[in-house]
This record gives structure tokens, sequence and C-alpha cells, in this order.
């Protein structure tokens, strides 16, 4: 007959080498999520990335920060590139268009600034190549800043202190504050709006990171196929992709008057085509769309499983998916407001009739 305290110790190892299966099991799927994940994401780097043409220098940052803040790049002198992108709120307006000059409306819902120097592109047409075209283009927008490049560059060069700002940022150019380099300047100031989140820490090995819901909700938002179009550092905004792929939306949410890419092109096939939204802090940024009809991140959420993917999302899918996207809020830059050069009298007085 087995002596008792023989039996126990045999039982109890029987149990711990069956909880090691357990565990090891969970390990192994643990392992093989994260692997498939890092085969379609990409976590941001720990550094300010670099930019085509345009070195980045603390000198430059802070010039462009200035910049980004300075409503006097606008006519009126009331709108600045942080109105339409509060690094306060989401690196957006959170406006379903953002409001310009005149409080004219604009077309399009305004995308974050917040890791935008990851896009393919800038714009949900892609129209501007990156961040320093996309500088360029609110500024002389006339639904937006409504102004014109001598202007600003009359109004920087009257401040003495933009003028040696510009001095250090671009040493060594004989006439420094132009239009062109107050453009890189605020491309170098928003290439640092990086948000590190809890999906990074994750794909860099913290299993941890993530709450077993929002793992649950990587898993289906991969095998459902919202990687195809989200994927990359920026979960998105690396291609351009029909919206309603096979179910448009109706013309509250997808107007018929905007065709997207096709204003860029002037091909067919790029009618309702917009640049993949980018996801990263895709729960500060509401509403949503290039139309900003939406709200509500879980009804956004079940638009796009019925327009992209042609697949009624149930609820519990949509929460679980919706409980990823939250793993994508990420942390803020700190951000102190500058102080800006002071005006003098031959600084250019607002010209706008503000109604």
């Amino acid at each position: 007959m087995e002596a008792p305290m023989r039996r126990l110790f045999r039982l109890l190892s029987a149990s711990a080498l069956a909880a090691l299966c357990v565990v090891g099991s969970v390990s192994a799927a643990e392992d093989d999520l994260r692997n498939a994940a890092l085969e379609m994401f990409k976590p941001l780097p720990s550094t300010v990335p670099s930019v085509k043409d345009n070195v980045i220098t603390p000198e430059k940052i802070a010039l462009g920060k200035a910049l980004f803040f300075d409503p006097r790049l606008s006519a009126s002198g009331v709108f600045s590139c942080n109105s339409c992108h509060n690094l306060a709120t989401g690196g957006d307006d959170n406006l379903e268009t953002s409001i310009g000059h005149g409080w004219q409306k604009g077309p399009r819902n305004a995308p974050t600034v917040l890791n935008s120097v990851f896009n393919i592109a800038q714009f949900w047409d892609g129209r501007a190549d990156d961040l320093k075209a996309q500088a360029k283009g609110p500024v002389q927008a006339s639904v937006e800043m409504a102004n014109t490049p001598a202007q600003v560059v009359k109004t920087l060069k009257s401040m003495p202190q933009y003028v040696e700002w510009f001095q250090q940022a671009f040493p060594g150019e004989a006439d420094p504050v132009t239009f062109d380099n107050m453009a890189k300047a605020i491309e170098a100031f928003e290439a640092t709006l990086i948000t590190p989140a809890p999906f990074d820490a994750y794909l860099n090995g913290d299993e941890n990171a993530l709450t077993a819901e929002q793992k649950e909700g990587l898993q289906l938002f991969m095998d459902k196929g919202c990687a195809s179009c989200h994927n990359g550092v920026n979960v998105g905004g690396n291609g351009y992709y029909p919206f309603g792929l096979v179910e448009k939306p109706g013309a509250d949410v997808l107007p018929e008057n905007d065709k997207g890419r096709f204003a860029v092109t002037a091909t067919a096939d790029d009618s309702y085509v917009f640049r993949a939204a980018p996801l990263r802090n895709i729960a500060l940024t509401a509403p949503y769309f290039h139309s900003g009809k939406v709200w509500d991140l879980k009804q956004a959420v079940a638009i796009m499983g019925t327009a992209q993917l042609g697949e009624e999302l149930n609820d519990q899918e949509v929460e679980k998916i919706t409980a990823f996207l939250g793993s994508l809020t990420g942390k803020l830059p700190e951000v102190t407001y500058p102080v800006l050069p002071a005006e003098t009298n031959d600084t250019p007085k607002p010209t706008a009739n503000i109604q």
C-alpha cells in the first residue's frame, strides 16, 4: 500500500505539472498574439524621427513651437495652428469641421497633429507630401488663416526676436526669415509630438500593458481585417482606400459632394478614396471620419465593419475592438505655452473683417 505522504506528494506534483502546462499554453498563446501583432504594427521610436530635407535641431524645434502657437500667422490675428490642432484636446479641435477665417466652417474634420509625422502624407486626401507642405496650406487657405506668404514674412521680420530665432534655427543663411523656413520649423516641432501608449509597451514585450479585453480586441482587429488598412507605426495613415469598400455609408456620413482623393488625382478610381485614418489617440479625437458626423467611437467601429469589411459586428465584438483602440491612447508630450515675440510699430495690423 502506497504511503499516504508519498501519494499526496505524487498528486501535488501531478497538479503542479498540469498547472505548468496551462501556464505554458497561455504563455505560448500570448507570444503568438504579440508576434502576429509585430507583423502588422510597429512600436513608436524612442527618439524624434528624422524628416526629409529638414535637419531637426533644438533651435528649429523651439522656433517651430512659437510659430505653431502664434495667431499672427493668420490674416485676422485670431487663428493659429493650435486652434484646429489643439494639443490639449488630442491634437485636434473636437469639432465636426473646423472654424476658420471670418468664422467660416471648413469642409472636413481636422485630423490630429499627434504622431502625424508617421503618416504617408498629410490631409485626408494626401495632397501634402509632408508636414512642411501641410504647414503652408492652412496659412494660405481662405477658409482657414487666409494669409499670404509675403504678409507672413513681413509680420515675422517686424519682430526682432523672431529674426534672431530664425538666425539661430537656420545658421549661415543670408536671409533666414522665409515662408519655407517657417514651414520647416513647424515641421520640426510637430515631429516631436509623439505619444507612446500601452500598445507600444505591449509590442516591446510587456505582457501586462494590455488588459485581457484589449488583447481580445487586438485579436479581433487583426482577424476581422481592420489591420489590412490600419497598420504600421501609426495604426493607419499609410495608405488610401475607398470609404464604403463593401457598402457605402449614408450621405450623412459620406457626403456625396466630397469625393476625397479624386480632387487631387482627377482619377475616377480615386472617387471617395481617403487616407486611412491613423488610430493612435482615437479615443480622444471625436468626432470621426472626414465628415466629422459620428461622435461615438463604438458607432464608428460598427460603421467600419459594414462599410469596409461587409460584416455586422456584434455588440461584444465592438466592445472588445473599442477596448483595444483605447490602448492606443498615449502619453501626450508636455508642452509649455510659449511667450511669443512682442509686436512693433512695423508689425502689420490684422486686416480681416471679423463678422
